[in-house]
């Protein structure tokens, strides 16, 4: 019997349960404190305005029709009655032979959960290439449920610090608010920008990150030599 509850796996002795409990304890602390952090961030008052109504390039809903391009401005991109819009930023540059493995992975996860998020907030992915090649990469790794868009000919990359001064691309998360008085920016995943202990990775979005989660829960951990690939040898 344990500290906490009356559940006893197969096998498990003492030990194991004494260390099992200290854990326990550690991660009842850590969702508290995600929840304090998740408080203190709802609390954020309202960013500095949008500085403009940018336009995007937006392909058709359907996947496989890579032609059709059409512009879609920034404040269209909130649907009546949810005034939150998610944009995640991938590194897919307008050179690039291909997208980033990390930021592909972690779209890979999203296209599922997508719908889900869309039913309440608004949701959206732009990376810096031409919209026809964004659209054939989401063929190519069958992403139907994300509204994809291009910020090939507008600032938006720049001015919310999505990439470089020399324009390579950076990962980013930002969220925005519909208010009474306009749209406003409300957060970045600033843990990109901030010093970082020695040997730790910056992690800003492990938040909608969920691979490494499970290798958290694993003996082996994530480890400091792996990382995503596009695709793997499974023979």
């Amino acid at each position: 019997m344990g500290k906490y509850h009356d559940n006893c796996f197969p096998g498990e002795d003492d030990a194991y349960r004494s260390a099992r409990d200290e854990l326990l304890k550690a991660e009842i602390d850590l969702r508290k404190q995600i929840e304090q952090v998740a408080a203190l961030r709802r609390q954020l008052p309202p960013g500095g305005a949008l500085k403009e109504d940018y336009v995007f390039d937006q392909g058709a809903s359907d996947l496989m029709d890579s032609n059709a391009v059409k512009q879609t401005l920034f404040s269209e991109l909130f649907e009546p009655g949810k005034n939150s819009l998610i944009i995640y930023s991938f590194m897919y540059a307008p050179d690039a032979d291909m997208a980033c493995p990390a930021c592909t992975s972690i779209l890979d996860s999203l296209n599922g959960g997508a719908m889900h998020i869309n039913d309440k907030a608004n949701i959206v992915v732009v990376a810096k290439s031409p919209i026809k090649k964004i659209r054939q990469y989401a063929v190519d790794r069958g992403w139907p449920n994300l509204r994809l868009l291009s910020s090939f000919n507008n600032t938006y990359n720049a001015d919310y610090f999505t990439e470089t001064p020399n324009g390579d691309q950076i990962p980013s998360i930002n969220v925005f608010t519909k208010t009474p008085a306009g749209i406003a920016h409300f957060y970045n995943a600033e843990l990109l920008h901030a010093p970082s202990e020695e040997g730790q990775h910056p992690r800003h979005a492990d938040m909608v990150w969920p691979l490494w989660s499970f290798f958290d829960m694993t003996p082996e951990g994530r480890g400091t030599d792996w990382f995503p690939k596009l695709s793997y040898d499974t023979e």
